[in-house]
C-alpha cells in the first residue's frame, strides 16, 4: 500500500507542476514557487484524497473545493508572514488576494481532471497482476451494512475487480442511500435539505447488486443469512456467500434506561434528523399559542445528552435555528429559548485537545447554550428531565447522543467480542477462526498496531479499512499475502454553531498536532467536508444549500406531523 501510495504521490506531483502555470497571470510575476507548491498539492491530493466514483468532474470538483483552504493558508497567512507583515485577514486584504483565489481555484478544477485520467491511464501499472481466477461458480461477497464501511468496501471491491466475472458482489442496506452523517447536525438544523446529503446506492455502485433488507440471522457454517421479510410479500429471504462482511456499524445505547429509550430522539439516521428538526417546529407553534409561561418554557428547552462530535454539532445547530426562528414569532421571549448539553465528564469534546475544547464551551457559551458538565441524564418523562447529581430540567425535548452499541446482530454470531460488543479481528480485519469472514467499522474491534489497543469506530479509519479488506478480500480469493491495516487519523474538524468550528490537524513530517478555530476552521469544516460528500452532483446541491443560507433565513416548514 506504502508504495502504490508512493507511485501515486509521484504522478500527482507531476500533474501539479504541469497544470501550476495557469497560476501564474493571477500571482506575482517572480513567483517561481508556483510550480513547487503545485506539484506539493498534487502530490497530496493523489495520495490522500479517495476518489470513489472514478469521474474526472467530481474529482475537478473536489480538488477545485480543496484549493480554497490552500489559499487562506497560503496567500493570506503563510506568504504575509514570511514578508514580515501580518495574515491579511482584513477586508481590504482579502479583495487583494481575489486573483490569486481564483488562480488556484482554476488550478485545483484542472489538477483533479487531468490527474483523474493519468491514474485510470496508470491503474494496470499501480494494481498488482491478479493470478488467474479459479474454475467455477463466482465468489459470491455478501456485504453487510450500507454506511460508510460496507459502501467503500463495495466500491473498492468494483475497483480492484473491474469486470473481472469470477466475483459476484452484494451489499445489503436498511436504506437504499449512503447518508453523508458529517453534515446530519446541519439537517437538524435546517441549513441544509435532507436528501442532498444521501447518495443513492445504486447510482455510485455500477456492478453490486443492492438488496434493500434488514439482516436478522447468520448462519456462519451454512454460510447463510437470513433477512427479514418485507412488508408486502411477508416472505423470508436468504442470501448465500462465500465471503461475508460485517460493516453492520452501531445503534444508540440507552443503557438499559426505558424511559429514556422511549422519551429521547435518536440522533443516527435522516428519519432522526427530521423528527428533531419538526419537533422545534412544533414546539415554537405551541409556545406562541401557549399562555402559561411555565409550559412555554418547557417547550423552548431543548436538552441534549452527550458532549462528544455528534451532541455538540447538534447543540450548535439547535441553538442558530431555535435563535434564529425568534424573528418569525415576536410574541416569544428569547429568555425562555434555551439549548442545554448534558455531559458526563469534566470537559466536552474528549476527541479534540482541552485548549480547542474550552474554546467550544466558552463560544457555545457565549451563544447561550447551557452546559452541565460531569452530570448524566438519569431518567425522562413526558415534561421532564432528570438528571444526576439530582436536578429536573423542565423541557419537552431530549436528544440522546451519549452512548453507542455495536448492531445487536452481532451477538447471535457466537463469534468473539470485546466488552463493548465489536467483534474482535486480526490487523488483516479477518475474524479468527472463522474463514470468509471480516469485519471493519464501528462493528469492528481492530488492534492499533503502531499505538496498542484498538482502533476509534470513526468514519476516518473505516475508510480507509475498507480498501484494506477490499485487496484482503480478493488476496484471499487468489492465493495472495493479505495486508494488514495501518493508519494514523489526519485530524478531526468539529463545528459549533454560527461560522465557528474547532480543527485539528496533524503534520505530514513528525506528526505534530496544529490547532485552528473560529471562522478559518469553519471555512475548512466546510470545504473539508465538501469534498468528502460521495457525488458531484450532491456537491453542487450542498453547495447551493450554504449559498442560499447566507441570504435567507433557514426554512421553518415542517414536512412531516409529529
Amino acid at each position: 500500500m506504502r508504495a502504490q501510495m508512493q507511485r501515486r504521490a509521484a504522478l500527482g506531483f507531476g500533474c501539479g507542476v504541469i497544470c501550476s502555470p495557469v497560476v501564474w497571470p493571477f500571482a506575482h510575476p517572480l513567483a517561481l514557487w508556483v510550480p513547487l507548491l503545485g506539484g506539493a498539492a498534487g502530490a497530496a491530493f493523489a495520495a490522500a484524497v479517495p476518489r470513489e466514483s472514478g469521474g474526472w468532474l467530481d474529482d475537478a470538483f473536489t480538488s477545485g473545493a480543496l484549493a480554497l483552504p490552500f489559499w487562506l493558508l497560503l496567500e493570506i497567512i503563510v506568504l504575509p508572514l514570511a514578508g514580515g507583515g501580518q495574515p491579511a485577514w482584513t477586508a481590504v486584504g482579502l479583495r487583494a488576494a481575489f486573483g490569486a483565489l481564483a488562480g488556484w481555484l482554476f488550478f485545483g478544477l484542472m489538477l483533479g481532471a487531468v490527474l483523474n485520467r493519468v491514474l485510470a491511464a496508470a491503474h494496470v501499472a499501480l494494481t498488482p497482476v491478479p493470478q488467474a481466477p479459479p474454475a467455477g461458480k463466482p465468489v459470491r461477497v455478501l456485504i453487510l451494512g450500507g454506511g460508510f464501511a460496507g459502501v467503500t468496501t463495495a466500491r473498492k471491491l468494483e475497483k480492484l475487480l473491474g469486470a473481472d466475472p469470477s466475483f459476484d458482489i452484494t451489499l445489503v442496506s436498511d436504506s437504499n442511500a449512503l447518508l453523508f452523517t458529517p453534515m446530519l447536525a446541519e439537517v437538524a438544523g435546517s441549513s441544509l435539505e435532507p436528501t442532498h446529503i444521501s447518495t443513492p446506492l445504486r447510482a455510485s455502485l455500477r456492478r453490486t447488486r443492492v438488496v434493500r433488507g434488514h439482516a436478522v440471522a447468520v448462519d456462519l457454517a451454512e454460510r447463510r443469512v437470513s433477512l427479514q421479510p418485507d412488508d408486502v410479500q411477508r416472505i423470508a429471504r436468504t442470501l448465500e456467500y462465500d465471503h461475508l462482511v460485517l460493516a453492520l456499524g452501531s445503534v444508540s445505547n440507552f443503557f438499559g434506561q426505558s424511559n429514556i429509550e422511549r422519551t429521547a430522539h435518536d440522533f443516527k439516521s435522516l428519519t432522526d434528523a427530521i423528527r428533531i428538526r419538526n419537533a422545534v417546529i412544533a414546539n415554537f407553534e405551541r409556545a406562541d399559542r401557549e399562555s402559561d409561561p411555565v409550559v412555554r418554557r418547557r417547550l423552548l428547552r431543548f436538552v441534549v445528552a452527550g458532549g462528544g462530535f455528534a451532541g455538540i454539532e447538534l447543540a450548535g445547530a439547535l441553538n442558530d435555528f431555535a435563535r434564529g426562528m425568534l424573528a418569525e414569532y415576536p410574541d416569544l421571549d428569547a429568555r425562555d429559548v434555551r439549548v442545554t448539553v448534558v455531559h458526563a465528564r469534566e470537559r466536552i469534546l474528549p476527541e479534540l485537545g482541552p485548549e480547542l475544547a474550552a474554546y467550544a464551551l466558552a463560544k457555545m457559551s457565549e451563544r447561550g447554550v447551557q452546559f452541565k458538565l460531569n452530570t448524566r441524564v438519569r431518567d425522562a418523562s413526558a415534561t421532564a428531565v432528570f438528571l444526576d447529581p439530582p436536578e429536573e430540567i423542565a423541557a419537552e425535548t431530549l436528544v440522546w447522543t451519549a452512548g453507542t452499541a455495536p448492531n445487536r446482530l452481532l451477538a447471535t454470531l457466537g463469534v468473539e467480542r470485546d466488552k463493548r460488543g465489536a467483534v474482535l479481528v486480526e490487523a488483516t480485519l479477518a475474524v479468527a477462526g472463522h474463514a470468509g469472514l471480516w469485519a471493519l467499522g464501528d462493528c469492528a474491534s481492530i488492534p492499533d498496531l503502531a499505538a496498542g489497543g484498538t482502533l476509534p469506530p470513526t468514519a476516518q479509519y473505516a475508510l480507509r479499512e475498507a480498501e484494506t479488506l477490499a485487496y484482503n478480500i480478493r488476496s484471499a480469493v487468489r492465493g495472495a499475502t493479505l495486508r494488514t491495516f495501518h493508519f494514523t487519523s489526519i485530524g478531526a474538524l468539529c463545528v459549533i454553531g454560527h461560522q465557528s468550528a474547532c480543527a485539528e490537524l496533524r503534520t505530514p513530517l513528525g506528526g505534530r498536532k496544529v490547532h485552528f478555530s473560529g471562522l478559518f476552521a469553519w471555512l475548512m469544516w466546510r470545504v473539508v467536508y465538501l469534498a468528502k460528500l460521495p457525488g458531484f452532483d450532491r456537491k453542487v446541491r450542498v453547495l447551493i444549500d450554504w449559498v442560499t443560507e447566507l441570504y435567507f433565513p433557514r426554512d421553518t416548514v415542517q414536512t412531516i406531523e409529529l
